[in-house]
C-alpha cells in the first residue's frame, strides 16, 4: 500500500515569505486531502505563530541571519547554522519526506540542504525578479525552481525552472467584497477616493515618515487614507494624528482583513516585496512603489522597476520620498486615465492558480520519489 504523501515546507521569517507557503500547503492538502505536511521555520520569528494558527505544525531552528554590518557577529550566526543543520537532518529523517519546498527566509536554507544531501527532491519558489544567493546556492540540488518573472535563466538552470507567479493569501482570490463594503469596515466616506499605505507586516519607515510629515495636507484635501503602520511604528503614528484632530484616516498597526483593505483602495502605496506585488497584480491595484533600501541585492528596487518597465507600476526610491511620495499619491489619485491603464497593465501580469500549479509541481517529484524508494 501506497505512504501517505509527506512533504516539507521550509522559510518565513515575514508576511511574504509565510502566505506564499501556507497557500502552497492549502494547495497540495486540496488536490491530496491525506498528505501530511510539516513546516520548518525560524525560532522566534512569526511563521511560529502564523503557521499553527493556519493548522499545521512546525518545528523550529536556531537559526539567523548574517549580520552585513558587525561580521565579527557572524561566529555565533555560524554557530546557529550548525546547530540548525544538525536539527534539520534529525526532523528530516525523521518524518521522512518525500519532497521539500523552500520558500525562502532563514530555515530553508539549512532544512533544504540537508534535504538534498539526504537525497530528497527539492523544490524552491523564488518570488523575487533578482535571486538571492541562498536560492542560488540551494539551485545546484534544486529539481524544480518555481519562478514570478521572466528571464531567471540568468540565475538558474534553465530546464529547472517553471515559470508559476508566487501564490498570494487564498482569501484574495476569491474575494467578492465591494468597494463600498470595503471602506464601511474602515468607517469611512465611500463618495471620497481611497489610498490604502501598507508597508509589510513589519511596517515601513520612510512610508510612515512621509504620511506624518504630511498630516496637514491630507486634513486639507478630499482624499481619505487606510494607513498601516506595522506595530514599531503604531504608537507615534497615532500621536501624530491626535495633533490634528479629526482627520479622513484610518490608522492601525495591522490590518487583519486585507480583501476589505483592497477593495476599498482606489491606490495603494507599498513597498515592493514580491508577495505584496503578486496581490496587487491578481486584484489590478494601481500602486505606488518604495522600494525597502534594507533588502538582500536590493531586490525590491528590480522588483519595481521589472512592473515600472511595463507600465504596470509608479515608482519612488526610498531616499527621495519624503519630497516626492506623497505629490505623486495626490497626483496619481486625480488621474483617472492614469489609475485605469496601471490597473490594466498590472492584471495582465497575475499568475490567479500559482498555488495550485506549484503544488502539481511538488506532488511529481514526490511521487517519483516514492516509486524510486519503495514508499
Amino acid at each position: 500500500m501506497e505512504e501517505k504523501l509527506r512533504i516539507i515546507i521550509s522559510g518565513g521569517g515575514t508576511g511574504g515569505h509565510i502566505f506564499p507557503a501556507v497557500s502552497i500547503a492549502n494547495a497540495i492538502k486540496e488536490q491530496h486531502p491525506d498528505a501530511e505536511i510539516l513546516f520548518v521555520g525560524a525560532e522566534g520569528r512569526m511563521e511560529m505563530q502564523r503557521v499553527p494558527a493556519a493548522g499545521y505544525k512546525i518545528e523550529g531552528l536556531p537559526v539567523s541571519g548574517f549580520d552585513r554590518k558587525n561580521m565579527l557577529k557572524n561566529f555565533a550566526v555560524l554557530y546557529k547554522l550548525a546547530k540548525s543543520q544538525l536539527k534539520a537532518y534529525s526532523i528530516i529523517k525523521k518524518f521522512k519526506p518525500h519532497a521539500a519546498v523552500g520558500v525562502g527566509g532563514y530555515a530553508s536554507g539549512p532544512t533544504l540542504k540537508m534535504a538534498g544531501l539526504m537525497g530528497v527532491p527539492t523544490l524552491i519558489q523564488e518570488q523575487n525578479s533578482y535571486a538571492g544567493v541562498t536560492n542560488k546556492l540551494l539551485a545546484k540540488k534544486a529539481k524544480r525552481i518555481c519562478v514570478a518573472y521572466d528571464g531567471m535563466e540568468r540565475f538558474f538552470e534553465k530546464e529547472k525552472i517553471i515559470l508559476t507567479g508566487n501564490p498570494v493569501r487564498q482569501g484574495l482570490v476569491n474575494n467578492k467584497i465591494t468597494r463600498e463594503e470595503g471602506i464601511d469596515s474602515f468607517h469611512l466616506d465611500s463618495s471620497k477616493k481611497t489610498i490604502l499605505v501598507i508597508g509589510g507586516s513589519l511596517g515601513a519607515r520612510t512610508i510612515n515618515q512621509c504620511i506624518m510629515a504630511n498630516l496637514k495636507r491630507i486634513k486639507e484635501n478630499n482624499i481619505q487614507f487606510i494607513w498601516q503602520t506595522g506595530k514599531i511604528y503604531f504608537e507615534q503614528a497615532q500621536q501624530e494624528v491626535k495633533k490634528y484632530g479629526d482627520l479622513p484616516l484610518y490608522v492601525t498597526d495591522f490590518i487583519s482583513s486585507m480583501e476589505h483593505a483592497y477593495a476599498a483602495a482606489d491606490l495603494v502605496i507599498s513597498r515592493a516585496g514580491a508577495g505584496s506585488i503578486s496581490e496587487f497584480c491578481l486584484l489590478g491595484k494601481p500602486v505606488i512603489l518604495v522600494p525597502s533600501p534594507n533588502v538582500a541585492e536590493d531586490h525590491q528596487t528590480k522588483n519595481a522597476l521589472a512592473l515600472v518597465d511595463k507600465s504596470a507600476a509608479l515608482y519612488i526610491k526610498d531616499s527621495e520620498a519624503i519630497d516626492k511620495l506623497v505629490d505623486a499619491a495626490m497626483d496619481a489619485i486625480g488621474n483617472e486615465q492614469l489609475l485605469k491603464e496601471l490597473s490594466e497593465n498590472i492584471k495582465k501580469l497575475a499568475f490567479p492558480n500559482s498555488a495550485s500549479i506549484i503544488a502539481e509541481e511538488v506532488y511529481k517529484l514526490a511521487n517519483e520519489y516514492r516509486k524510486k524508494n519503495g514508499n
